[in-house]
């Protein structure tokens, strides 16, 4: 179970892994409303590691800000592997950075269905190395009230970075 003390030393530990590796790191968020880029950017330092933080809460936003094909959304929604693939992929060609994280949801209490019930939680990180670039996506079901699936999902965000450093 995440918590703010655990996310506070999630992201202490990202910018310290991230400034050694000279590296940086871009966001694309939904169901999270800019809590990543707010867990990284309340550690000092973080200026040198943090290139932008997006916050795509509508699916117009998702398409004008970072690319997202209307067809895309419309096949799949938005709380979707297509859909988190491309906001991150989105994120890391806008910014510049090494490394994006994008996260969509259905953090509830409403907004659930059947196929994506409430703590649904995608997950698409993208890494530049080169010219190359490789992403690689993750679902989660995600147990509890709006506020601790939305902690969860930026806890397992921001270790999802940090386990892509070195890639």
């Amino acid at each position: 179970m995440a918590d703010h003390e655990a996310i506070r030393q999630l992201a202490e530990a990202l910018v310290a892994e991230l400034g050694a590796a000279g590296k940086a790191v871009s966001t694309a968020e939904s169901c999270t409303g800019g809590w990543v880029a707010k867990a990284i950017t309340d550690v000092p330092g973080s200026s040198n590691v943090f290139a932008y933080g997006i916050v795509s809460y509508s699916n117009g936003a998702k398409e004008s800000l970072l690319g997202v094909q209307n067809q895309v959304l419309e096949e799949n929604g938005a709380v979707s592997r297509p859909v988190v693939e491309a906001m991150a992929e989105g994120a890391l060609a806008l910014s510049g950075a090494d490394i994006a994280v994008a996260v969509s949801g259905v953090a509830g209490p409403d907004g659930g269905s059947k196929e994506k019930p409430v703590g649904t939680v995608w997950f698409a990180w993208a890494v530049r190395s080169g010219s190359k670039l490789k992403s690689d996506t993750q679902c989660q079901q995600f147990s509890g009230d709006r506020e601790l699936v939305r902690e969860l999902a930026v806890a397992h965000a921001l270790q999802g970075v940090r386990e892509r450093i070195g890639q």
